[in-house]
């Protein structure tokens, strides 16, 4: 009886250290990733309309942070690398609408508004995009670990 408590207690210690663990990797993902878009999002905006600019940024950061948190945040995973980008691609579509709908809906109360402006409104999307991203793919791609 003993045994199977000591082993109980040490599977629950270690389930909690890998989410510690992944917590720990996503928030420092999903911290560089935000700041990351912002700023492609708001160098590209000195030269494009507001879509592009949201469409190019979104691309290239959901690309690195689906990566990077394949082989950081869910480093135990076997995962293939075209299972986890497929799945990041579905949410891309999501997180371009969500992040669209905010910079035309800026845009449209406030016409005028500058570049930097548009980013200090798009950054909680982005934030709230990574959210979302990191409890999809943990839920549906990542759910496998190794026994």
């Amino acid at each position: 009886m003993r045994r199977l408590s000591a082993r109980r207690s040490a599977t629950t210690w270690l389930g909690r250290t890998a989410l510690t663990r992944e917590v720990f990797w996503f928030v420092v993902i999903g911290v560089a990733s935000t700041v990351a878009q912002a700023t492609l999002y708001w160098v590209l905006r000195q030269w494009s309309q507001p879509i592009l600019a949201n469409f190019t940024s979104l691309l290239v950061v959901t690309v690195l942070n689906t990566e990077a948190n394949r082989r950081l945040t869910f480093r135990e995973s076997r995962v293939r690398v075209l299972q986890a980008h497929l799945t990041a691609g579905g949410l891309f579509v999501l997180a371009y609408l969500v992040t669209s709908g905010a910079v035309l809906l800026f845009r449209h109360y406030r016409p005028t508004a500058s570049p930097a402006a548009e980013t200090l409104v798009l950054a909680p999307s982005f934030a709230l995009v990574t959210v979302v991203r990191f409890t999809v793919l943990r839920m549906v791609v990542f759910r496998r670990r190794r026994q």
